[in-house]
């Protein structure tokens, strides 16, 4: 560990040395919601994104990233190091966890880590975080808490104060997320330009409720209406052509729909609604612009926070910090087949993507937004798992447009940013001595092609489990058989070589109880104390209710 750690402390000091600044870089992460793999321009997709094109274009785009398939569990992950089941913010099997529960002492956020070495810190948007931004490190934020209207500020927190800004007929929640975002940067530049920053910007979008000004939704009004099927196609012929993926395309799964039961939204909804992807041709012409309308608007989210992102992109630019910046996009799990109604309701008479109407993707189009792989957010197949990752640094990586194929996660984002501050973490916080995490710096994948030394990748969520052994992945969805895949030749996991390899799952199954024990030992151990409204979140209450429903065997 020593030796990694020197390699790592020196590695960052040549990329450091790359740089025209002698500052040290700065360091910004965007994150989407319920972004699917294949959703942006650069990862095969017909959503226009040049923003974040030319971001990959100028660097790197990994192809074998990961997440954590749920949102908060993912914002935990990233922001610790820590996978979420260690910090107490996702459930293990003999312990409860959740998006209510605090993490221990021992898990600072990053900017409490970044802030010795002269790191300033910022936030923008979406938290999902256990504390408030500004004990967490973060000296200016902007805290979104889950707002269910993309044209409403009910729920805002600006350093650490209920916000409400004055009411505005052209209000939209990803404008004012990046404009909160150049805000701080310009103040940044004018009072502390000769400190380097750490910015996370947490877009909403394309979350639900799927919301959009019309002139967006206009861009792609008439895309969609050849159905997910044909979608999936183009997107898979796409990515091969990039050289992203080389393994054939998912069958669709038409028996998975919605991984939570809201029967009486399909009522509030409407005729044009349904939960299973089946073929497009069997929709009646109601069901068909239904669909293709909540993909349009889907795409349109996606369309403004490319445009945002620009801005933030043009503010660094202008203050001179463009070159000495790491640029990091990611989202937090695949896109959602999840069909619900909630917060202000949905008026079936109201223009669709309207502050009035309450729409979600719904499985067919999430399943093609997820291509070329199998399942949606909160499953830990792959489609609920594989995220895009760009990283773009003009000072710090020599490569531009390349790929990177080596297996990553989000919780390399820490030690990652660590290794590039010439920061080492504290072996003790509070008294409480800091367990080793599993994250690797990504600094040498920066540099060229080359493997990230790791043991495994470990996954769990609400009963959905997977582990990850060099091109190996055991993966199983809840009460369901483990499955084999070899991802060198099938990320689309369709040849299951359970029956076939007995060995082979029984070794990885080992290491995946290995790691569930070994996190449950730490979380136990937590000096952290669980209160009665910290037991179980409300989504795993909706993951209880499920159970009710008829569960169809894996194929």
């Amino acid at each position: 560990m020593k030796r990694l750690a020197l390699f790592a402390f020196s590695l960052a000091s040549l990329l450091s040395a790359q740089s025209a600044s002698p500052q040290k870089p700065n360091i910004v992460m965007i994150i989407a919601d319920d972004l699917g793999f294949s959703d942006l321009g650069c990862y095969g997709s017909e959503v226009k994104t040049p923003q974040l094109d030319s971001l990959a274009k100028g660097g790197l785009r990994f192809t074998q990233f990961y997440n954590t398939a749920r949102c908060w569990p993912t914002r935990g992950a990233l922001l610790t190091g820590y996978y979420a089941q260690q910090i107490q913010r996702d459930a293990l099997p003999e312990h409860f966890g959740g998006a209510m529960a605090k993490r221990p002492k021992w898990a600072p956020l990053l900017p409490a880590l970044l802030k010795p070495a002269g790191y300033r810190s910022y936030v923008s948007g979406k938290w999902h975080v256990d504390g408030k931004a500004g004990k967490a490190g973060f000296d200016r934020s902007l805290i979104i808490n889950n707002p269910g209207n993309f044209f409403s500020t009910k729920g805002m927190v600006r350093d650490d104060q209920p916000f409400e800004s004055e009411k505005s007929k052209d209000f939209f929640l990803t404008n004012y997320t990046a404009s909160h975002a150049v805000e701080c940067l310009q103040e940044h530049a004018k009072d502390h330009a000769n400190k380097p920053f750490f910015h996370y910007i947490a877009f909403h979008a394309p979350h639900f409720p799927l919301q959009s000004p019309q002139e967006d939704i206009d861009l792609y009004k008439n895309t969609y209406v050849g159905g997910w099927e044909a979608m999936r196609d183009a997107r898979y012929k796409n990515l091969r052509s990039m050289g992203i993926i080389n393994t054939s395309l998912s069958a669709v799964e038409r028996d998975i729909g919605a991984p939570y039961p809201f029967p009486d939204a399909f009522t509030k909804l409407g005729a044009g609604e349904i939960d299973l992807p089946v073929e497009w041709q069997s929709l009646n012409d109601t069901q068909r612009q239904f669909q293709a309308t909540k993909m349009a608007i889907h795409a349109a989210l996606i369309d403004r926070m490319d445009r945002e992102i620009g801005k933030i992109i043009a503010q660094l630019k202008t203050m001179g910090a463009y070159e000495n910046t790491l640029i990091l996009f990611c989202s937090d799990n695949g896109a959602t087949a999840e069909i619900m109604v909630r917060d202000g309701g949905h008026d079936p008479k109201a223009r669709l993507g309207s502050a009035e109407t309450y729409l979600c993707l719904g499985a067919g189009f999430s399943n093609a937004c997820n291509t070329p792989f199998r399942r949606h957010k909160s499953w830990v197949h792959e489609g609920g798992i594989a995220s895009p990752l760009i990283a773009h640094w003009p000072a710090g990586i020599a490569a531009r447009g390349e790929l990177r194929h080596t297996p990553a996660h989000v919780i390399d984002f820490v030690p990652t940013a660590l290794a590039l501050a010439h920061v080492a973490k504290p072996e003790t916080i509070d008294g409480d001595a800091v367990p080793v995490a599993p994250g690797r710096s990504l600094l040498p994948a920066l540099v060229k092609d080359t493997a990230v030394e790791r043991e495994s990748l470990w996954w769990l969520h609400e009963g959905n489990r997977a582990v990850r052994v060099g091109d190996w992945k055991l993966v199983a969805a809840n009460k369901q058989p483990w499955e084999l895949y070899n991802l060198s030749s099938d990320r689309a996991e369709q040849n299951n070589l359970a029956a076939t390899m007995p060995e082979k799952v029984k070794e990885l199954s080992a290491i995946w109880q290995s790691q569930t024990d070994a996190f449950t030992v730490l979380a136990k151990s937590s000096q952290q104390k669980w209160t009665s409204s910290s037991l179980v979140s409300p989504y795993s209450l909706l993951f209880l209710l499920s159970q009710l429903r008829r569960v169809t065997p894996c194929p």
